[in-house]
């Protein structure tokens, strides 16, 4: 029996959720509220999830879905972060040299907007992203940013840091989410450790790096997925 019109429109409305989501956030990110900006990231990160897994549930996946999918995930996982570090560039501090790059040095920070949606549209093609990812996905990206302004702030704005270092971090997470880099996903197909010990490994220490970073933690967490994604990658 085919699904009705409203069946088959869930996962889309789930979609259009982390879409709206995503826009809350970034208006938040770009009045400097980054704790309201980092709650509407991870809201939007709930129906990123939640709609694919009830399109497959309903089994009512569609090329629409698909399409919105990625639209929504670069405004919630591409712009929302952007416009974090856009706002941070207006507050940290600059070295001497840079102090007349105060005016365009910000713009940068829509590299990571760039990067996602170039990202995001590798991935629609790339059929080795099937299990695993090539390449950093969007939303741990965007976690890292949010969960960074929000727990260091005070760090990110003091004497020991400054705006250039803020800009090699931007190059470096936006050429993350590009890299031709093998990073596991938390896709589970049965419980054995045999043949999910890395997803169980990354979990055992996530639990910690929160207790112990706390506001930070995610950002913790994300740097953890790269560092283990680095180490258990197949040998060429």
């Amino acid at each position: 029996m085919k699904p009705n019109a409203i069946v088959r429109n869930i996962p889309n409305l789930l979609t259009s959720c982390n879409l709206f989501s995503g826009c809350v956030a970034s208006v938040m990110a770009f009045q400097g509220t980054y704790e309201a900006a980092l709650l509407f990231i991870v809201i939007g990160a709930v129906f990123d999830f939640f709609d694919g897994m009830t399109a497959r549930l309903l089994r009512v996946t569609s090329p629409i879905g698909k399409e919105l999918d990625s639209l929504a995930d670069d405004i919630t996982f591409g712009l929302a972060p952007a416009a974090i570090v856009y706002s941070l560039f207006g507050e940290v501090q600059y070295p001497t040299f840079l102090e007349e790059a105060d005016a365009w040095l910000p713009y940068s920070a829509f590299l990571i907007a760039v990067f996602s949606g170039l990202r995001l549209a590798k991935f629609n093609i790339d059929t080795r992203q099937t299990s695993s990812f090539i390449g950093m996905p969007t939303p741990a990206n965007a976690l890292f940013w949010g969960s960074l302004v929000v727990g260091q702030h005070d760090f990110l704005v003091s004497s020991s840091f400054n705006a250039l270092y803020l800009l090699a971090l931007v190059m470096v997470m936006s050429l993350l989410l590009v890299a031709e880099l093998p990073m596991f996903s938390l896709k589970f197909k049965d419980l054995s450790w045999r043949h999910n010990w890395v997803s169980y490994l990354f979990l055992l220490v996530c639990l910690p790096l929160l207790l112990v970073f706390r506001l930070s933690g995610l950002a913790a967490i994300i740097v953890w997925y790269i560092l283990l994604s680095l180490l258990t990658r197949p040998k060429a």
